[in-house]
């Protein structure tokens, strides 16, 4: 006799019990600030899609230093050039 593992006894939401999950959800809200919920729930996903892939830009340039130049946008410099550092305009 095998134990069912947790993951297959809760299972993602079909047909029915979304319409339950978007009455209470309606409820507790009420209608006139699911627009503002939405909004708001785009937003930070927009935001979290951009700093994630903010973070894996971040993690290629650290494991594979050839691809800091790509993502600059500048040229590699050629093999025994003297390169001086980049510096940053913004820098007060």
């Amino acid at each position: 006799m095998s134990i069912p593992s947790p993951v297959s006894l809760i299972g993602m939401p079909q047909g029915a019990e979304w319409l339950v999950i978007l009455a209470i959800v309606v409820l507790v809200f009420g209608a006139a600030k699911l627009p503002d919920l939405a909004r708001g729930t785009g937003q930070a996903l927009r935001i979290f899609k951009a700093e994630t892939k903010g973070l894996r830009d971040e993690d290629d340039t650290e494991q594979n230093p050839d691809r800091t130049a790509e993502l600059e946008g500048g040229e590699e410099p050629a093999e025994g050039e003297i390169v001086e550092p980049r510096r940053d305009t913004n820098a007060g």
